[in-house]
């Protein structure tokens, strides 16, 4: 069944009033917002070649105070103005009806970039990480399902860690993040 989110669109806050009116991680955000460049020329004409398209709406969610928001999203707020699509922040606490449409293995995690048609049909989505860094908290969701369990936090603090230092430093992220997004909107 197509995810229909028509009455959604039209009522997020823009990148740029999601930026200004963050209360947590503004710095860190904005930091890695203007760090941002692109790694290959290809990838930056690509996203250049998409602003005839106006068939696409993108939605993302995101919370502030998310490690994984402050890491990604930047990277695809600068995609996403490359390729000129009218995109909109959701701000997850505001909007767990849709959160609640795109959980990550059950649970909500942002940020999760939703693409849309102009009526409001999902064409697809991408979050809250690289694939790169998601494996591990897949392997750790497949072998740790009790979250009563004496050692889950420990052994979730550990898997943070393996996921920070897969994220990588500087670029390594923003290209892969640049790689997905791309293959992801070539099939739009």
């Amino acid at each position: 069944m197509a995810v229909d989110l028509s009455h959604k669109l039209g009522t997020g806050i823009s990148p740029k009033q999601f930026m200004e009116g963050m209360e947590k991680n503004k710095e860190e955000f904005q930091t890695n917002y203007d760090q941002f460049s692109w790694n290959h020329d290809e990838d930056r004409e690509f996203f250049e070649s998409l602003q005839f398209r106006d068939d696409i709406r993108v939605l993302i969610l995101a919370a502030d105070w998310c490690g994984d928001v402050v890491r990604n999203v930047p990277v695809v707020f600068h995609a996403l103005e490359t390729a000129g699509f009218d995109t909109e922040v959701l701000v997850m606490e505001q909007h767990l009806d849709v959160m609640d449409q795109f959980l990550t293995m059950g649970g909500r995690s942002v940020p999760i970039v939703i693409f849309a048609d102009t009526g409001g049909y999902v064409l697809g989505q991408w979050g809250p990480r690289p694939a790169h860094v998601q494996k591990y908290m897949i392997e750790f969701k497949k072998d740790n399902s009790d979250r009563e369990a004496p050692d889950y936090q420990e052994k979730m603090a550990r898997v943070r860690q393996e996921m920070i230092q897969a994220y990588g430093e500087g670029k390594e992220s923003s290209a892969v993040i640049i790689s997905e997004l791309r293959e992801l909107i070539s099939g739009f």
